[in-house]
């Protein structure tokens, strides 16, 4: 199967991400599985960020576009 793609997602009340929208998707993806699914190739826009000091998090990938940021999909900004 191609990779696909992030095209929408969802934060909690503190603005986290919680939650994705994958292209053909019906339902929304957690995170964590989102991540995994990253990790593996799975998803084209998006990789998953592990440090040392900091939660790990998924992030799409640079492409200079804010409208397919995670926090503007989520309507954070």
């Amino acid at each position: 199967m191609p990779p696909r793609k992030v095209v929408d997602a969802r934060a909690d009340a503190e603005g986290d991400i919680t939650h994705v929208k994958l292209e053909g998707n019906k339902n929304f993806t957690s995170v964590k599985k989102a991540m995994e699914m990253a990790d593996r190739g799975d998803i084209s826009n998006a990789h998953s960020v592990h440090r040392r000091n900091a939660k790990p998090h998924l992030r799409t990938n640079p492409d200079g576009k804010r409208s397919n940021n995670l926090d503007d999909m989520a309507g954070d900004t």
